[in-house]
């Protein structure tokens, strides 16, 4: 049965025409005063010419010839800062006039009248972007003034999980997204390494000693807090070359569109080669972290006592704003997952306070911005704890990000940070996880509470992923909460969404997203990390409790399904198909596992061969649907490492980093399958391997009457799997088959139904 994709009667969510600063906390613009000197400093005139740019890339110079961009600083309300954006059709030229107090400002401007006038949407997974004709006339103003100083996008693991091979191409794509969703508070890390060698090299430390001191290209961020040191480097003078190059692009895009970049300070981790410079210097070594050997953790900290500290410091950010400039803000994080040697309050004071003064050395006007992820450790940072370290820095010039808000909101055990700022942010994902999951309630309600709240000292909201490229609907939604000041109704929400996405809706698509709605993006309890049976290590003793009902899953498929013949030239809705089956068939395999074990238990070899079969076809069956489209692909990741080697001996380095990263995590397995990924090309050549050596024991334990020989096993799949990372096999970047018609295929022989 073949459906139009005709708009049905739904109530659309228009944002106000102009959103009031109300509520007391917006009013009360002194908790932004103290940032007056974090504004940009690029011209007007640069930050409308770049928005232009933007749009011209986007929608083509035809389309973009009917804007016109002013940028103007005074334009939003007076002696807040607050960013503000205005559209209305100048009539006497019969164009979109977009003003905006920032280049980002006016950016989302011209994002609010694609979404929200044309129904548009642009998304990590496709865009459906349709310019209405006659092109749409605007007769009202349509002005909104944030009431955030602040948004914030990137976690520090992101620039690894996600980022670590993107050319400026993807770059350039990334920036123009984060400006059309407002954000003026980006990460900016790549490249830093390069910036390190040259401080430590001036210091006499030995190139050697920096080899093993940086981690490599996939494992960049937890070299850079401390955590592991050396694992899968060294880097090469290629890389620094080519991570700077790309750096000054990425900053130099971000300042012409008003943002303010973060940059990197001096958080007092060094290289072990520093004792041998400094015999004096006062150096402890951290923990071991996620199990890794000492070859590669145990970490040197430079004690914050020691006035080595301040020098470094200072040393870094002078020769980081000689290559790059300053907005002011930097990031460093010297405890995270790491435990300080002491928990005496004036230790922890005493450590902040040398991060503080190392940055201010080379740079008087310096803001410090820490991510708050350490102090869901409870267990250590008691209240004494962190507030010895949080008030180690004068309040206001140290910015706290609320890493997980959405989940454990640390603002409301702390007193609002006990008076230091902070930022609400939506952490969402663990390791680049591929799986359908979210709260949009919490998202859609949780940064009006906590800016509402008495003494509050939230001065923005952010998203700060581990990885991103998934659940897009939840970050579509984080960061429309950085330009609202009431909580969202989320039915209609979703609805208009729907609409956006996919560009029309019907019937299906709306009960599609009501069943997602109500199931799979509103979890509302502890931490999320993808559990299946495709991605979880073969084990006997597996269970899986989801936290909604898997009929709605199926239901959503089934009507994905019949809105497939409407809505499938849409790319998002091709996405969406293809995620959809894949969650489908990951709840299928569930009752395959179960008989599988279930065989082993009854002793029936029966039973395990049919369970080992059924299993068998549902992961081929998953990488097919996941290779017919373009944004599920592994080829994606390993041929994005490699096009960056310049040589043999670079490429191999690159794919053993990309492939270790997503499956040992580590020479041990030290965080195996943490950053798992349901991708075509992994699900076929990774993921059911290991299954079927699993089976293979089972059938031989079964058939000899035996216990299953776990030990056995352990090792002959750690082999397998250590030599999947060493290998050089090629996986396509670009779609076998079709999507919808895969897809129609596998509900047919899973969930067969008329239509």
């Amino acid at each position: 049965m073949s459906q139009l994709c005709i708009i049905v009667g739904l109530s659309f969510v228009i944002w106000p025409l102009f959103i009031q600063l109300s509520h007391g906390f917006n009013e009360d613009s002194s908790r932004f005063k103290q940032y007056t000197h974090i504004k940009t400093k690029t011209p007007a005139s640069v930050q409308a010419q770049a928005v232009k740019d933007l749009i011209t890339r986007l929608i083509g110079p035809v389309h973009a010839s009917r804007f016109l961009i002013v940028v103007n600083g005074s334009f939003g309300p007076a002696g807040t800062d607050l960013d503000t954006f205005q559209y209305v059709t100048d009539v006497a030229v019969g164009k979109v006039l977009i003003t905006g107090t920032t280049g980002v400002a006016a950016a989302l401007g011209f994002s609010h009248f694609l979404k929200y006038v044309c129904y548009s949407h642009v998304s990590w997974s496709g865009n459906q972007i349709t310019i209405p004709d006659p092109f749409p006339v605007v007769k009202t103003p349509v002005t909104i003034t944030s009431p955030n100083r602040f948004r914030y996008y990137q976690n520090v693991c992101s620039v690894s999980y996600s980022f670590a091979w993107w050319n400026w191409t993807r770059w350039e794509q990334e920036i123009d997204w984060m400006a059309m969703n407002g954000i003026n508070l980006p990460l900016a890390f790549n490249g830093q390494e390069a910036i390190w060698q040259r401080v430590y090299l001036k210091m006499n430390l030995t190139q050697q000693e920096l080899d093993k001191h940086f981690g490599g290209p996939a494992f960049l961020a937890w070299s850079r807090m401390g955590n592991i040191r050396g694992w899968a480097g060294p880097l090469s003078a290629s890389w620094h070359a080519n991570q700077l190059a790309l750096q000054h692009q990425i900053v130099a895009r971000m300042q012409e569109l008003g943002m303010t970049p973060v940059f990197p300070a001096f958080a007092g981790h060094v290289p072990d080669g520093i004792t041998r410079v400094y015999p004096n210097a006062t150096v402890t070594r951290l923990g071991s972290w996620a199990h890794f050997n000492q070859n590669y953790s145990n970490t040197y900290l430079l004690e914050p006592s020691d006035p080595l500290f301040r020098q470094i410091g200072r040393a870094f950010i002078r020769e980081y704003i000689a290559e790059f400039g300053t907005n002011h803000i930097y990031n460093a994080d010297t405890f995270n997952e790491m435990t300080p040697r002491s928990s005496d309050p004036s230790y922890l004071s005493n450590a902040s306070k040398a991060v503080y003064k190392g940055m201010l050395a080379g740079d008087p006007d310096a803001i410090w911005l820490m991510q708050g992820w350490l102090f869901l450790d409870t267990g250590f940072w008691k209240p004494p704890q962190v507030k010895a370290l949080l008030h180690g820095v004068p309040l206001g010039k140290m910015i706290v990000l609320d890493l997980y808000a959405e989940n454990t909101p640390v603002w409301k055990t702390t007193d609002s940070f006990y008076g230091q700022p902070f930022i609400w942010c939506m952490l969402h994902n663990f390791g680049g996880n591929i799986g359908l999951f979210g709260e949009l309630l919490s998202v859609a309600t949780g940064p009006i509470s906590a800016a509402k709240h008495p003494g509050s000292t939230m001065i923005g909201t952010g998203i700060t992923p581990e990885g991103i490229e998934q659940n897009y609907v939840m970050y579509e939604l984080m960061n429309e909460m950085g330009w609202r000041s009431e909580p969202i109704e989320l039915a209609p929400w979703l609805e208009a969404y729907s609409h956006r996405r996919y560009g029309a809706m019907n019937e299906f698509t709306l009960q599609a997203w009501k069943l997602l709605g109500r199931s799979v993006y509103n979890a509302t309890y502890g931490r999320h990390h993808t559990h299946s049976v495709i991605v979880n290590k073969p084990s006997l003793t597996l269970e899986f409790t989801e936290w909604y009902k898997p009929e709605d899953v199926f239901q959503a498929w089934d009507a994905l399904i019949r809105a497939a013949d409407s809505c499938g030239m849409v790319e998002p809705f091709r996405y969406d198909l293809a995620d959809v089956t894949r969650q489908s068939l990951q709840l299928l395999a569930i009752s395959a596992y179960n008989n599988l074990v279930g065989g082993y238990i009854n002793k029936s070899l029966p039973q395990v061969k049919a369970a080992a079969t059924k299993l068998n076809e549902i992961f081929l069956d998953m990488d097919a649907v996941l290779t017919s489209n373009q944004y599920f692909l592994l080829g994606n990741w390993l041929n994005g490492a490699k096009s960056l080697a310049t040589n043999a001996q670079e490429s191999r380095l690159y794919e053993f980093n990309a492939r270790n990263q997503i499956t040992l995590w580590g020479p041990d397995a030290n965080i195996e399958d943490y950053a798992n990924k349901m991708w075509g090309g992994m699900v076929r050549n990774y993921y059911n391997p290991r299954w079927e050596l699993f089976v293979s024991y089972l059938i031989n334990a079964v058939s000899q009457g035996k216990p299953f020989a776990s030990q056995k096993f352990r090792a002959s799949l750690f082999d397998q799997e250590t030599k999947w990372t060493f290998d050089n096999n090629s996986f396509p970047d670009n779609p076998v088959g079709d999507t919808l018609d895969i897809a129609k295929m596998l509900h047919s022989k899973y969930r067969p139904m008329t239509y």
